[in-house]
């Protein structure tokens, strides 16, 4: 079951997770990437943009 719940700038996300990578956003010719390994092709991915 899904779940994703933000309350008072806290998210709370509850789903069967394999990984969680941490990783910098890249400049991609005119858009932005974010690499991670090819064993995760296919898959949904979560990408969650930060406040720095």
């Amino acid at each position: 079951m899904r779940r994703i719940e933000i309350v008072k700038d806290k998210l709370l996300l509850t789903d069967e997770v394999e990984v969680v990578y941490e990783k910098r956003v890249t400049p991609f010719g005119t858009s932005a990437k974010v690499s991670v390994p090819k064993k995760h092709i296919g898959q949904r991915a979560y990408v969650i943009i930060l406040k720095d």
